[in-house]
Parts: structure tokens; C-alpha cells; sequence
């Protein structure tokens, strides 16, 4: 299915789960003109904590245990069916700040690491 057949979640008020500051999306465009289309993935944990990665589109394989949250900067935006179980009442706001992430994202040698901002939402 392609990201255009897909549905994006929204909060309960029907604004976007996921959204950018200024800053992320001028660092999405500078990244575009570098690597091409790209893509986000909310990471759960692990080695890379809990940041936003971003990936070339196409080099992280979503599947059935994948959440489209909608996109940023016109790239689709994922995140793991777990991690949504416990975010889905939280609106995302993708920021990016100076210094290095311990992931594998593509802005490292850019020498920023995007980070999520969270608003828990109210529920329904």
C-alpha cells in the first residue's frame, strides 16, 4: 500500500498527531536536497532511545505492525504498533536541536538530532 492510500491518525479534536517546527521542516528540506525523498520512523527504545529516526524513503521496512501518523515536510511519519499504544493520546511535535543522536538517523553529520515533543491530548 502506498503512502498516499494510507490513512493518518489524528487526535481526538481531529488536528494532526504528528507536526514540525520551523526548524525540523527547514532541516527536512536541507536533508531532501542531500539524500532525496525521505521518511520518519518514532523509534521505540532501544539503542536509538525514543527519537524520531529519519531514513532515504524506502530504506526502513514499515509493515503490519506499523501506524501511519500522517507526514512532515511532505514524508511519511511511522511509528511501531507498541509505541503507539502508549502514545495515542499524545500529539508529536517533531523539533530538531544542536548535537548528536545515538541512532542511526541522517541528520548525524549534520551535527542536530531531531527530537519529539509530546502534548498528551485529551480523551474522548
Amino acid at each position: 500500500m502506498s503512502d498516499s492510500e494510507l490513512s493518518a491518525v489524528t487526535t481526538p479534536d481531529g488536528e494532526p498527531m504528528v507536526t514540525a517546527t520551523a526548524a525540523a521542516l527547514d532541516m527536512i528540506e536541507l536533508l531532501r536536497k542531500k539524500h532525496g525523498d525521505l521518511m520518519f520512523h518514532q523509534s521505540g527504545g532501544c539503542c536509538d532511545g525514543s527519537s524520531p529516526m529519519c531514513y532515504p524513503l524506502g530504506e526502513f521496512r514499515t509493515g503490519a505492525q506499523d501506524v501511519y501518523l500522517g507526514e512532515i515536510g511532505g514524508c511519511p511519519f511511522f511509528i511501531g504498533a507498541a509505541q503507539f499504544e502508549v502514545w495515542k493520546h499524545t500529539a508529536l511535535t517533531i523539533d530538531v536541536v544542536p548535537g548528536r543522536g545515538g541512532g542511526f538517523s541522517i541528520e548525524a553529520p549534520e551535527g542536530v538530532r531531531f527530537l519529539t515533543r509530546s502534548d498528551v491530548c485529551l480523551t474522548p
